[in-house]
C-alpha cells in the first residue's frame, strides 16, 4: 500500500500520548479495581465481555497508509506484529502481511457494518434483552438486587413484546425467555439481521475496531470505546438491576416516561454511531483496496 502520509516524530508521539491519556480515564480505574479484587456491574463488561486488554487499548496505531518518521528515534511499533520498517527507518503497517492473516476478518466486518448501516434503526426493543436474561431464573448475571423484585421483573417481560435482533444478546436469554422473542437471531443470520438502533450493535463498534487492530487509527478506536461506555451505562440503567447506590439512576422502561426516555437515548446513540460505523467501513475498504492494488 503506498504511504500517503509521513508523520514526524513530534506529531505521532503527541497523538500516541493523547490517546493513552484519553483511555486511561477508564483503564486506570479498571486496573485499580482488579488489583483490589473488586467488580463493577456496569464497566467491567467493557473489559471482560470485550476481550481487548487495557494495555492493548492504550496502544495508539496510525492506521494504514501512514508512516512514522524516525526523526525522534525509532517508533516502538517496529517491534509490534504486522509493522515493517522501510529503508529510511520509517515504520508503517504492512498491509499485505496483515491481510494474509486477517483478510477474512476484514471482509466479514466490512459486510456486517455495511449491511447494518443500510437498514433503518429500530428503536422499540426497550432494552428488554437484559430483562430476558434473568426471566424466571433464580440466578442473576450480576450480584446486584433486582429493582422490581423477582415477580415484578417477570411481569415486565411478560407484558411487553420482546424483539431482540442481536444474537450475542439473545444467546444469554433464559430458556423460558427464548420463546418470547419474536425474532430468532443466529450467528449465521447476523449480517442479515443486525440493525443500527440496537444498543449492542452500537457497543460492538468497539469490538470490531479492536478486532481490526492495528489497522484502525487510535483515535477511531478510542471514539468507539467512549461511545460504548455511554451505551453500556444506558443498557444497565434500563436493566432490571437496582444500581442507584452505584450512581446510576434507573430508566424505568416499565413506565410511559421511561419508555420515552429510552427510545430518545437509543435514537441519539444510533445517530452518533453512524459516522463511526462509516469510518470503520472506510478502513476496511482501504485495506481491501490496497490488497487489490498489490495483486494487480
Amino acid at each position: 500500500m503506498p504511504v500517503a502520509v509521513l508523520l514526524p516524530a513530534a506529531e505521532w508521539t503527541a497523538r500516541a500520548a493523547a490517546h493513552d491519556a484519553r483511555v486511561e480515564r477508564w483503564t486506570a480505574p479498571h486496573r485499580e479495581r482488579r488489583r483490589r479484587g473488586e467488580s463493577h456491574p456496569v464497566l467491567d463488561f467493557l473489559f471482560t465481555y470485550y476481550s481487548e486488554t487495557p494495555s492493548r487499548l492504550r496502544r495508539w496505531h496510525p492506521g494504514p497508509g501512514v508512516a512514522l518518521a524516525p526523526d525522534g528515534g525509532p517508533a516502538p511499533h517496529a517491534a509490534w506484529r504486522w509493522y515493517a520498517t522501510g529503508d529510511d527507518g520509517a515504520v508503517t503497517l504492512d498491509v499485505a502481511a496483515y491481510l494474509a492473516d486477517r483478510g477474512d476478518t476484514v471482509r466479514f466486518v466490512r459486510d456486517l457494518l455495511a449491511a447494518t448501516a443500510a437498514r433503518p434503526a429500530q428503536t422499540g426493543c426497550l432494552g428488554l434483552h437484559e430483562w430476558a436474561m434473568v426471566y424466571r431464573a433464580d440466578e442473576r448475571r450480576h450480584a446486584v438486587p433486582l429493582r422490581l423484585g423477582r415477580a415484578g421483573t417477570d411481569a415486565v417481560v411478560e407484558s411487553h413484546p420482546v424483539r431482540c435482533s442481536h444474537f450475542d444478546a439473545f444467546r444469554f436469554f433464559t430458556p423460558d425467555a427464548v420463546g418470547l422473542n419474536r425474532l430468532r437471531p443466529t450467528r449465521e443470520t447476523q449480517v442479515a439481521m443486525e440493525q443500527p438502533g440496537c444498543l449492542h450493535a452500537t457497543m460492538d463498534l468497539y469490538k470490531w475496531a479492536y478486532k481490526l487492530s492495528p489497522a484502525v487509527p487510535g483515535e477511531l478506536l478510542a471514539d468507539c470505546f467512549a461511545l460504548a461506555v455511554e451505551v453500556r451505562e444506558l443498557d444497565m440503567r434500563a436493566s432490571p438491576y437496582d444500581l442507584a447506590d452505584r450512581g446510576y439512576a434507573p430508566v424505568r422502561i416499565e413506565t410511559p416516561e421511561g419508555k420515552a426516555e429510552y427510545v430518545a437515548a437509543q435514537r441519539g446513540f444510533a445517530e452518533r454511531a453512524a459516522p463511526l460505523r462509516r469510518r470503520l467501513v472506510e478502513v476496511c475498504d482501504a485495506l481491501l483496496g490496497a490488497r487489490s492494488t498489490v495483486g494487480a
